[in-house]
């Protein structure tokens, strides 16, 4: 059974699905793996040692006419018609917005499984994609604040003077928020978490931050540990609350999201023209709106004199760790589906584990799940 990993070609898009770690690993199991050539150059990851590794390298129509495919992103079309019927895809595809990709995948027969889809119980946690490459994108984003920002983050005292700790804002505290109020803490800021659920204040305290907390009416608590979308009146009181606070802010990271819903509002215009000259909005949900009506998506632009960064794929600012823990993630998920025992690895029934069956969205030429309306 062979294993393919093609380049990613989405814009910007620096991670690959397997790493010479994982590829050893992978041929352990008796797995043939084929690398697309040049794939993992992003996340600087050469030829030379995925070969060293025990991988053949072969060019882009190889490593999609694998028995199982590992990308990052969901395929083109051209990229399906490469596709061998029966063959395994392990990859995001963008649960919340169905563009025709499931359809292709399943007239082309192939076995897609969706990463989003990955069931949040202990047993998936070793091959929780989003999880992991949140956890990733919440530091990143930090830095990135921490460099847009002309200022210390720490209180820093010299002979020319002192400087007061930067007040950070943390919007959301799921991974990528918890991460960014952790790694803000590390670099020396005062920081002040918020989130619509109560039950995260422990999560936030215990990281060294202020849990912002404002009576709304309403628990934004959703499920499987999302947040939900507030009620109209919860959500004018939420941003009424929240504008005079962030005033207060010299760097807010904003992590807030809804699943499969336009992200919502919490950094208000009036918010931004309350910040002063230089303070800095790292807006983490840009790619379904932006928590700051003011973002622009992939850009860095100065409105009132605040900074804004809008960009949307952050784990690719870190490319080597983020393709690592991915692969890691694939390569755990990869023995749910295949056996590796026996005189040659074979796949297992697809639908036979809870964990494999809420991830398979084709299978046998149908497609299984219909997208989750946003509004």
């Amino acid at each position: 059974m062979k294993i393919g990993i093609p380049k990613e070609r989405r814009n910007g898009e620096t991670r690959v699905g397997a790493t010479p770690e994982t590829v050893k690993k992978l041929h352990a199991l008796g797995l043939e793996i084929v690398l697309e050539s040049s794939a993992g150059e992003g996340s600087h990851f050469y030829d030379n040692s995925y070969r060293e590794a025990g991988a053949e390298i072969g060019d882009r129509a190889a490593a999609f006419g694998t028995d199982v495919i590992f990308k990052v992103d969901k395929p083109t079309r051209d990229e399906i018609r490469l596709m061998k019927k029966g063959a395994a895809l392990v990859c995001n595809l963008d649960m919340c917005h169905d563009d025709g990709t499931w359809s292709a995948l399943a007239e082309q027969g192939v076995e897609a499984f969706a990463l989003e889809m990955i069931p949040r119980i202990s047993r998936a946690q070793t091959m929780d994609t989003l999880s992991s490459q949140a956890n990733i994108a919440g530091y990143r984003a930090t830095l990135e604040a921490a460099r847009l920002y002309g200022r210390f983050l720490p209180m820093m005292m010299t002979s020319a003077g002192s400087a007061k700790p930067a007040r950070v804002y943390v919007l959301g505290a799921g991974v990528a928020g918890l991460q960014a109020i952790a790694t803000a803490r590390r670099l020396g800021a005062q920081v002040f978490g918020y989130d619509v659920r109560p039950e995260v204040r422990e999560q936030v305290q215990s990281l060294g931050a202020k849990f912002v907390e404002f009576d709304i009416g309403e628990s934004g608590t959703g499920t499987g540990g999302y947040a939900k979308q507030l009620s109209p009146e919860a959500r004018n009181k939420q941003q009424q609350m929240l504008t005079e606070e962030l005033k207060k802010a010299d760097i807010i990271i904003s992590t807030a999201l809804v699943p499969c819903m336009p992200a919502p509002v919490l950094i208000t215009e009036e918010s931004v023209t309350g910040m002063h000259d230089g303070a800095v909005i790292v807006d983490m949900a840009a790619a379904t709106g932006g928590n700051c009506p003011l973002t622009e998506a992939d850009q860095v632009v100065i409105k009132h004199g605040v900074v804004i960064c809008g960009y949307t794929n952050f784990p690719a600012l870190m490319p080597s760790d983020a393709s690592s823990f991915f692969a890691r993630n694939l390569f755990n998920f990869v023995q749910l589906i295949v056996d590796p025992n026996g005189a040659a690895p074979k796949f297992r029934d697809f639908l036979a584990d809870e964990i494999r069956a809420m991830m398979l969205i084709t299978h046998q030429g149908k497609v299984r799940f219909e997208a989750k309306k946003s509004a």
